[in-house]
């Protein structure tokens, strides 16, 4: 059964930082590219960053320079650093399995997510 546990949420107050993990079990991970996506109320699910089984990585736009995704291939987690926080941050985050291809991370496995709430 493949499983991704996603963890470390919470709230936070705006210029703050947390780190999400997601633990990962039920697929060979090393050969899974993984994601961090976000879902804002009303808003379309978004991708935040990206990792490759050989660790490349990109960030969305509107995260660069505050958010760094990596993996831990022995344990089998990818992580989220979040620095410098903002309110616009505040979503469900969710970590996802699959292969990246031109169409972006495709794949079926996803976590139950996450809560991130940035406010004063």
């Amino acid at each position: 059964q493949v499983r991704l546990v996603e963890s470390g949420g919470g709230l936070v107050q705006p210029g703050g930082s947390l780190r999400l993990s997601c633990a990962v079990s039920g697929i060979i991970f090393r050969l899974y590219d993984m994601g961090w996506y976000r879902q804002a109320p009303g808003k379309q699910r978004e991708l935040v960053a990206l990792i490759t089984t050989r660790g490349r990585t990109d960030h969305a736009d509107s995260v660069k320079g505050r958010f760094t995704i990596s993996r831990d291939n022995d344990k089998k987690m990818v992580y989220l650093q979040m620095n410098n926080l903002k309110p616009e941050d505040t979503a469900v985050y969710y970590c996802k399995g699959g292969t990246v291809t031109s169409a972006g991370l495709v794949g079926d496995y996803w976590g139950q997510g996450t809560q991130v709430t940035v406010s004063s």
